[in-house]
């Protein structure tokens, strides 16, 4: 059974298409990898499952409730929260006000401190930093704190976009670790890369985006299996 359900959404900006009849599902729990190149439409389809843009025909389920037609506040308020590429996060502000941030909502500001508790469990890293501003710590620490910034929102779906974008090999592989223990803990994943390789051997299944359209998907070791994918993703 579907928890998330996008069917066939066309997205544009102005007259100029982004994406075109965009179908794919998310099982509850499950990691599903969204893979492809610059400005093959990743971002534009999770943030239209996040309500920040609107799909010109299609619709967005999740569960039973059509959300495409939600703003985006009331989709945060469903459980459906966005880790957005660049992390975004408020640089002059500690790792502690930037967590509680997270936690706005009236639905989970209520459970602040269970929530943190939570997060430094998974993240020790971020309790040992909490009194630092953001912008002191290191690329791969930042990354950390933008998770934790969208797990203090209690994710029912949680979208991560390119969140290894710019950080060294190593770092990456612990920002992996880090998205598989989230998912581990039972939240579902939407995970956007252009690391093909890492996120399909995490992923439970894949879609591959290919100038605004879904061009192959399957599970996570068929896509790394496939020659297309290897040829155009992993220099194979």
């Amino acid at each position: 059974m579907s928890f998330l359900e996008v069917k066939g959404i066309d997205v544009y900006y102005g007259d100029v298409p982004a994406v075109r009849q965009i179908h794919l599902w998310i099982g509850k729990k499950e990691l599903i990898s969204l893979i492809g190149g610059n400005g093959s439409g990743k971002t534009t389809t999770i943030n239209t499952i996040s309500g920040l843009l609107q799909p010109h025909q299609g619709e967005i389920w999740f569960e039973d409730e059509r959300i495409d037609l939600l703003p985006a506040h009331r989709i945060v308020d469903r459980g459906i929260i966005q880790v957005p590429e660049g992390r975004r996060l408020f640089p002059l502000m500690t790792v502690l006000e930037n967590l509680k941030i997270g936690a706005y909502a009236k639905r989970v500001h209520k459970e602040l401190r269970e929530t943190l508790q939570f997060v430094f469990g998974l993240l020790p890293v971020l309790e040992e930093r909490k009194d630092q501003t953001a912008i002191t710590l290191s690329g791969g620490e930042q990354q950390m704190l933008a998770i934790g910034r969208g797990l203090m929102s209690k994710p029912r779906l949680l979208m991560l976009d390119e969140p290894s974008l710019g950080l060294a090999p190593l770092i990456v592989k612990k920002v992996f670790e880090t998205v598989k223990k989230v998912n581990n803990q039972g939240t579902t994943i939407l995970l956007v890369e252009q690391d093909v390789k890492h996120s399909l051997e995490l992923a439970h299944r894949g879609y591959v985006l290919e100038n605004g359209r879904i061009n192959l998907e399957g599970t996570g070791a068929d896509l790394l299996g496939n020659s297309q994918v290897k040829n155009a993703y992993l220099g194979i």
